[in-house]
Formats: C-alpha cells, sequence, structure tokens
C-alpha cells in the first residue's frame, strides 16, 4: 500500500509587499518584503540578483532549507528563490484549503510581489503539480519547469482496489499521524544508500509537522488532474529523478507529452540533499535546455 501511495504522490507540486520583515542569518540585505496570499504570510529567501529566476518549491513535509546546496551553488549565476509553502516551514498556517491550485496561487503571488521574469521553476514530489499549475498560470514569465523525483508516469489510472487502499492510508493516517508517516516515510523515501543524517532530517519534519495541513494538502494533491493539466503545457517537462523508481518515459511520449529525463541514479526522495553535486550537474544541463528553448 505505501507504494502505491508514493506512486500517486510522484504522479503529481493576492498578495501584499507593504510591510518589511527582516532576513534570515546569511542574507546580506536587512529588509525584505513582506509577501502573504489572502492573508497568509509566505516565508522565503532571494538572492535579488540575476535575469534569469530559479524559483524552488519543496514536497511534502519539509521546507525551503533543503535547497541549500542548490542556491550556493547557483546563486552566482541566477536570482535564486526559495519558499516554504504555506503550512510548512515558516510559512502562515491559517487558511482552511491546501488544494493545488491554492498552493499555486501562494507561488504566483511570490512571482508577482518580487516582479520575477524569465522564471524556472523546480518542484520536488508533491510540487510537481503545485508548479506546473502555477506556470499554466504564468506563461509570460515562467519559461520553465523542472521536477524533482516526481511525474514517473502519464496516464495512470485509479482502480477501485487502489482507492480503497489510498482512502485507507488517509483514515489511519488521520487517526495515527505519527506513527503511519513514520512507516511510509521509512518504505518509500529512503534508499540503502540514504545517509542516517538525511533519514533523520526529513522523519523529524515530516512528523513535527501540522498532521490536518500535511494529510489534507497531500490528499488534494492527489485530486489533481495532472494529466489533463501537462496537455496544456506547451514546452519540455525536464525531470530530475531518481532510479530507483522507473520513470516512464514513453507513457508520456505516448501521451503526446515532451519530458526529457536525467537520471540522478540511484537515491532516495531526496537527491538534492543526498547527491547534491550530482543533482547540480543535471540541474545545470536543464536549466541550459530550458534557456535556449
Amino acid at each position: 500500500m505505501f507504494r502505491k501511495i508514493l506512486i500517486c504522490l510522484c504522479l503529481l507540486g493576492q498578495f501584499s509587499c507593504n510591510n518589511t520583515t527582516q532576513t534570515q542569518s546569511g542574507d546580506t540585505s536587512a529588509e525584505k518584503p513582506l509577501i502573504e496570499n489572502e492573508g497568509v504570510k509566505i516565508a522565503y529567501d532571494d538572492t535579488q540578483t540575476g535575469d534569469t529566476t530559479l524559483l524552488f518549491v519543496h514536497g511534502w513535509g519539509i521546507n525551503r532549507t533543503y535547497w541549500e546546496p542548490q542556491v550556493n551553488t547557483f546563486k552566482k549565476e541566477y536570482r535564486v528563490v526559495t519558499i516554504d509553502l504555506p503550512g510548512f516551514g515558516e510559512s502562515g498556517k491559517n487558511r482552511k484549503s491546501w488544494t493545488v491550485e491554492n498552493y499555486a496561487k501562494d507561488v504566483s503571488a511570490v512571482i508577482n510581489a518580487l516582479q520575477l521574469k524569465h522564471v524556472i521553476l523546480v518542484g520536488h514530489s508533491m510540487s510537481g503539480a503545485i508548479v506546473l499549475e502555477t506556470a499554466l498560470t504564468n506563461l509570460q514569465s515562467v519559461i520553465g519547469i523542472i521536477g524533482i523525483d516526481n511525474f514517473n508516469a502519464y496516464g495512470w489510472v485509479e482502480t477501485p482496489e487502489s482507492k480503497k487502499e489510498t482512502d485507507g492510508f488517509f483514515s489511519m493516517a488521520r487517526a495515527h499521524y505519527k506513527k503511519v508517516v513514520t512507516d511510509f516515510s521509512n518504505q518509500t523515501l529512503f534508499a540503502p544508500s540514504t545517509d542516517s543524517l538525511v533519514r533523520k532530517r526529513v522523519l523529524d519534519d515530516i512528523v513535527s509537522a501540522d498532521s490536518v495541513i500535511s494529510i489534507n494538502s497531500l490528499e488534494q494533491n492527489m485530486h489533481y488532474s495532472i494529466d489533463a493539466q501537462l496537455k496544456k503545457w506547451p514546452k519540455t517537462l525536464y525531470l530530475i529523478n531518481s532510479s530507483s523508481n522507473t520513470t516512464d518515459t514513453l507513457s508520456f511520449r505516448k501521451g503526446g507529452i515532451d519530458v526529457h529525463l536525467f537520471d540522478v541514479g540511484k537515491t532516495g526522495h531526496y537527491p538534492m540533499i543526498e547527491k547534491p553535486d550530482a543533482f547540480n550537474k543535471l540541474l545545470a544541463q536543464a536549466i541550459e535546455r530550458i534557456k535556449k528553448q
């Protein structure tokens, strides 16, 4: 059952700037705009300089600090923005709906508030759906999408059996959040090569997340019509995926979706921190391809 939940997860990732807030340590700027979407604060970091923007959106249960190896590498050449999705990290939790569409509005709020141009959206795990939806609503400013360990197949069809198992997972997770998500994470999110410190970091973050938001956001993500929305994306979909889970590129091509896969090798679900050097090389290649489109 846990493997099927992961497959479902991988198939899928109004603003205000009148006030200011202090940046996190390490940011050389004294202040940065406060960004909100419908009253919900969106925490972010912004290197501020560069014509092309890399906007990184983290996956389920984690936060923007997971992109630190990428920020340090790519800030020399690009403007790099990382965000905490509302409900996670340092962003606000003061709303009830956690749909892909609402999350896309959050990302759009960042794009608009910071007046970002030539944006490449990088979305990990469930944020594949979120960056896709964001791109479709910001076609003038978004020039590319890069999915990280997601979009493993096109045309997946839910069966009565898989729906029953998925519903059972969410029911158990709501009743026994810590145990169920710990078992889920240990069985599906890590590879034998995953470092013990990475395992602990991920588990600590997922287990400590708000259980209601965590489960609702995952469940809503799985309801998103990702195949239909992919049909609307007019450019190549770039993927950097672990070979621990097969990416069926043929299914995308049969569905008329132009996809280019970069295989980062056998890692767990977090290649950006498990194999940062190899990952960054592939990310640089994907970025260059997008810039030439």
